[in-house]
């Protein structure tokens, strides 16, 4: 936790603006998605699967966690899939990848860009820009609105969403 006088170098707020391009959940590097049981139940109900289903086809343990499993060789999100295969008039970007579980994604997936790693100092903000061409543009996000992003683990209580 930084000191109370220690002004935080994004202090004035920082643009991020989505560009929906999936390039945040791909490889080349393996990672983790981590998810808690009200996200894989949220998970489970949008795909119409049973939750035995969901975990053994798409999550696997780390420890006392649970992780959504990566593409063997690219190390993108499983749930990280080609567009192709609709008719080209109703998909204007052609081998472009989306998220199939974006409206129930996990909360780490709904704080990118602004995780602590990235968010250390001005050169990780930058190296950051490198996998995401959002960063840095579009909407401002306020200082106060940034720590909101970084502390909500429980976004579904906004949405009218339950668990159970």
């Amino acid at each position: 936790m930084p000191e109370k006088n220690k002004t935080l170098w994004y202090a004035g707020g920082l643009h991020f603006e989505c560009q929906q391009c999936g390039r945040c959940c791909s490889g080349p590097n393996q990672g983790y998605i981590w998810v808690t049981r009200p996200e894989i139940k949220f998970i489970a109900d949008f795909l119409k699967i049973e939750l035995g289903q969901l975990r053994q086809r798409y999550l696997r343990r780390v420890g006392l966690r649970t992780t959504i499993i990566e593409q063997p060789v690219t190390k993108d999100c499983i749930f990280l899939r080609r567009i192709d295969g609709q008719p080209a008039a109703t998909q204007p970007h052609r081998g472009e990848k989306r998220c199939m579980i974006y409206p129930v994604r996990p909360s780490q997936c709904r704080a990118w860009p602004f995780w602590p790693d990235n968010l250390a100092n001005t050169d990780a903000w930058n190296r950051a820009t490198q996998k995401c061409g959002g960063i840095n543009r579009g909407r401002l996000y306020s200082f106060e609105e940034i720590e909101k992003i970084k502390k909500s683990k429980k976004w579904w209580t906004n949405t009218g969403q339950t668990v159970g």
